[in-house]
């Protein structure tokens, strides 16, 4: 009935066990580990940019290039309507100096990166770089949108 059907030729059955190949399986099914790579890559890229301080400012364009720093740096914002934020941390122009003298005191010595709404005044960001040497820092920069 099912005679010549299975390899090896016929009866099928060989006793009550199928006869298998004793070769190895050579080939590995990839197709989960691209599936499980697609989802953490587009995990990723979503996440990527929630990673940045979460104080919206509109940065100033220029031509100049983006920075690599391997430790997260310490930012000031200065948001359109004046407010100041140290991370996400809302401070009063008058309690800065105090605020990043205590963060010195932590052992915090790298740069620190002010990012200034387009909006706000020269004047504003010159004060508040003044502040923050005033602190005690010397090494800092102005973030801009290299767009």
């Amino acid at each position: 009935m099912a005679g010549g059907l299975m390899p090896g030729g016929g009866g099928g059955f060989s006793g009550s066990k199928l006869k298998r190949s004793s070769a190895p399986m050579s080939e590995i099914n990839v197709t989960p580990l691209v599936d499980v790579m697609l989802v953490l890559l587009i995990i990723f890229m979503v996440a990527a940019p929630l990673l940045t301080v979460g104080i919206d400012v509109e940065l100033p364009e220029t031509e100049a290039q983006a920075m690599t720093e391997e430790v997260e740096p310490l930012t000031i914002s200065i948001t359109a309507d004046g407010k100041i934020f140290v991370q996400e941390t809302e401070v009063a122009y008058d309690d800065l100096i105090s605020h990043l003298s205590a963060i010195a005191q932590t052992g915090y010595d790298q740069t620190i990166y002010v990012r200034a709404d387009k909006r706000v005044l020269y004047d504003d960001v010159a004060k508040v770089l003044g502040r923050i040497q005033a602190a005690g820092f010397r090494d800092f920069g102005l973030v801009n949108d290299n767009g």
